[in-house]
């Protein structure tokens, strides 16, 4: 039924808590997500012209997602695997911007009552979940796409309780 599918927001939503930044996600196509059967793929490539620092990379789609992906691909049942994988209100072909997808999240935010979560918070957040489970930075690097560990290092925020633990290692 249409209640037991996720809302496009949610997916957008979801994508940027696996580490993709709105701008790649603005510019996803259906090819990029979806085989040829249509069934999702376990892994979204995203080519060089997609990313921030224009080095290709890959996102690697967890099984919960998946299923979040196909129910929503199975629904919309697209016609052209060229079209954006979410589209505006104003055409099925027509995709967001990375600005406005930015507008639109914000909204999501404010509308949920989150203040000074914005279009970042999801990759921020999914790096330091990462992270206070042991996550090696290396690894986190990569599935973020940085070039830099000290870039992916900007990211982390280590809570009290983790802080308060560490010192009693000592």
């Amino acid at each position: 039924t249409a209640r037991d599918l996720p809302a496009p927001n949610a997916l957008v939503l979801d994508l940027l808590i696996v580490a993709c930044r709105v701008s790649e996600v603005a510019c996803l196509r259906w090819s990029d997500v979806t085989s040829s059967d249509g069934t999702i793929k376990d892994e979204i490539r995203l080519l060089a012209d997609m990313t921030k620092n224009a080095q290709a990379r890959t996102v690697f789609v967890s099984s919960k997602l998946k299923s979040e992906l196909q129910a929503y691909a199975d629904h919309a049942r697209c016609i052209n695997r060229c079209f954006p994988f979410f589209y505006s209100q104003k055409s099925f072909r027509e995709g967001f911007s990375a600005n406005s997808l930015t507008q639109t999240i914000a909204l999501l935010y404010s509308g949920a009552g989150l203040e000074g979560a914005s279009s970042h918070s999801g990759r921020r957040t999914f790096l330091t979940n990462l992270a206070n489970k042991n996550t090696p930075i290396h690894l986190l690097k990569t599935l973020a796409g940085h070039r830099s560990i000290s870039t992916t290092a900007a990211y982390l925020y280590s809570n009290p309780s983790l802080l308060k633990a560490a010192v009693e290692l000592a």
